[in-house]
């Protein structure tokens, strides 16, 4: 019995000092495609990230995570043993920085679910290498996420954390804290500071006391304020120092004559009001010249409501594929009763469905506000209906920018260069240069001429680990709406 028992335990420990001495595979091995000290990337089309013009067959070398040099193809010294990609007909943006992008997706009645596996996925392989998360109804469970991609044990881009909405009381929603006064949301900023966000969000009907206050918390240890606002207009919200608004002049409720101070107007006549107002004159003007003399961001989201007009955008098979059952159902449903809502005649007297002319005067405010001078930046914001998901949103994000009367370069600058200067980083993301960060994007096509060919991502380099897209998204494949 002794000879057995002796036996058993040199296995066992034979057993720890093999799985001591072997080397554990990296939990991110399954789903890199350029794992190398050093890299070539031969041969490509550099779109920088600043505006400027596309750069032909040009090499780009990786060491260390950092972009080491840069130059014409054939005039960069390739160290031996460097992997080198030849990426002739390929182009290479910076790793886009997103700027109203989220954890949860709508599972129904109103309550947001968390996506840990399926959201960060996405965000990568649509070639989104940093996000600020502008809200959350779990702000654990998005720290835990963040800590855990940062620990290299699961795919996804770098996280700055928002903590949960500063809401007022009436909110909508069962799973926000509605603050109970100034005070309130000072101790709930310092709170969530003490917790590792670094970032707030504002929403709907926070009064101007508190967001006023959270504001002065927030500043007074560095972090910055967005918001999503109905209570108090953006002429307001500046003056009270808030430093973004997201969605732009669609939210924007100070120019409704029936809005009373420091309450959120509800009105079947809103979207027909907007719709008759002048951008380029008027009290809309006047707001955009306020905006940028307080250095007040706007954040463009126009994907998500391009998921409220009839007839698009067309729906993509990797959207479709990428949806749980259940969540494909009602998104599809969704988009059907827009449709039939689109199709339905107004009685005599009432006016058409002004929406889709204030989605255009939307794009007409986001181009006014950066001819201005302000701070345009982008996310996907993937609620609303459900058919905007993180990574292919930000994409489409991109093109509708082009589509608003931007140029390709422009909304380029908009989804990478301009979030990395809202969120301090310009030197280390958020463009093309030695000494930067390796977060970059492999594209098949050009899409400085084509913008649609943003979609065509290969490859998604982050500090120089080079992740495999395709394999990101075919493992996500109806999850969303589950995990």
């Amino acid at each position: 019995m002794a000879t057995i028992r002796s036996v058993f335990l040199c296995s066992i420990l034979l057993l720890d000092i093999g799985l001591v001495g072997a080397q554990t595979p990296s939990p991110l091995a399954w789903c890199l495609k350029v794992n190398s000290k050093v890299v070539a990337l031969a041969h490509v089309r550099i779109i920088d990230g600043t505006g400027a013009p596309a750069q032909d067959d040009q090499t780009i070398l990786l060491s260390g995570g950092k972009i080491t040099a840069i130059g014409n193809a054939g005039a960069v010294a390739i160290p031996d043993g460097a992997q080198i990609m030849d990426l002739l007909g390929y182009s290479v943006i910076p790793g886009m920085v997103g700027m109203h992008e989220h954890m949860f997706y709508h599972v129904g009645w109103g309550i947001f679910g968390e996506m840990p596996i399926s959201f960060p996925r996405l965000y990568l392989a649509g070639g989104v290498t940093t996000i600020r998360t502008a809200g959350t109804f779990e702000p654990y469970t998005d720290l835990g996420i963040k800590k855990r991609v940062d620990s290299g044990l699961i795919p996804g881009p770098k996280i700055h954390v928002t903590g949960p909405y500063l809401e007022g009381s009436g909110t909508w929603s069962m799973q926000m804290h509605e603050l109970t006064g100034p005070q309130d949301a000072t101790e709930t900023v310092n709170f969530w500071m003490d917790q590792g966000v670094d970032n707030f969000k504002a929403y709907m009907y926070i009064t101007p006391a508190e967001l006023g206050e959270a504001v002065q918390a927030a500043h007074k240890r560095g972090a910055k304020v967005t918001g999503h606002l109905c209570s108090i207009g953006f002429r307001e919200a500046a003056s009270l120092g808030i430093d973004n608004i997201e969605h732009g002049f669609l939210i924007d409720t100070e120019f409704f004559p029936w809005k009373k101070p420091g309450e959120c107007p509800e009105s079947p006549k809103s979207m027909s009001y907007l719709a008759k107002l002048d951008v380029q004159t008027g009290p809309v003007h006047d707001m955009i010249l306020d905006l940028v003399s307080h250095h007040v961001a706007v954040t463009s989201t126009l994907a998500v409501f391009e998921m409220s007009l009839p007839g698009r955008p067309p729906i993509q098979q990797r959207v479709l594929d990428a949806l749980a059952p259940e969540a494909r159902n009602d998104m599809l449903l969704s988009k059907v009763r827009a449709a039939d809502l689109a199709s339905m005649k107004p009685n005599p007297g009432e006016e058409p469905p002004a929406f889709p002319a204030v989605f255009r005067k939307e794009m007409e405010f986001e181009r006014a506000f950066v001819q201005a001078g302000g701070l345009l930046l982008a996310g996907v914001d993937p609620t609303g209906p459900g058919g905007v998901l993180p990574g292919f949103g930000d994409q489409r994000d991109v093109e509708l920018l082009v589509e608003a009367g931007f140029s390709p370069l422009e909304a380029i600058r908009i989804a990478t260069l301009n979030g990395a200067q809202y969120l301090g980083e310009s030197d280390r993301i958020g463009s093309i240069a030695p000494g930067k960060q390796a977060d970059l994007v492999v594209i098949k096509g050009d899409p400085s001429v084509r913008i649609e060919d943003i979609e065509n991502v290969e490859i998604v380099f982050k500090d120089g680990l080079g992740y495999d897209a395709p394999k990101l998204v075919e493992s996500v494949k109806g999850l969303v709406g589950i995990r």
